[in-house]
């Protein structure tokens, strides 16, 4: 995979908010840059494993030009993140949730920027590593 470009912003008593011109929806934020940094490692991570899942095409890497085209990427700064170098294999499911359970993992994905199995992935990834 490619490293692809973030643009972080700042307004007034705001976090640090991220987001990527490659990926609309792939969102994130954070209270300190160190902070906003790691979190947009994880949010493209897990709204690539969420395309891959999905069987989405990538994007390729735009150019920091042509990123910079774009008036309102220009009150932030670019930094380049690094896509996740594995290369998952996708296994289909067959699960169980109660409706409205769902319905609110759907809403959430949504906001989010993420897809239902790229969301359900992340939640278990981050069980795992809680009990590791």
């Amino acid at each position: 995979m490619s490293d692809y470009i973030a643009i972080i912003h700042k307004d007034g008593e705001s976090d640090f908010g991220v987001s990527f011109p490659d990926f609309p929806g792939c969102v994130t934020a954070g209270r300190t840059l160190d902070e906003a940094r790691a979190m947009a490692g994880e949010a493209l991570g897990l709204h690539l494993e969420g395309m891959l899942l999905e069987a989405a095409a990538l994007p390729s890497p735009s150019s920091l030009e042509s990123v910079m085209t774009d008036r309102g990427n220009r009150d932030g700064v670019a930094i380049l993140v690094a896509a996740p170098r594995r290369a998952p294999r996708s296994v289909r499911v067959n699960v169980t949730i109660a409706a409205d359970e769902l319905a609110e993992i759907d809403a959430y994905a949504a906001r989010h920027g993420l897809t239902r199995s790229g969301f359900l992935a992340a939640a278990a990834r981050r069980k795992l590593d809680e009990s590791a």
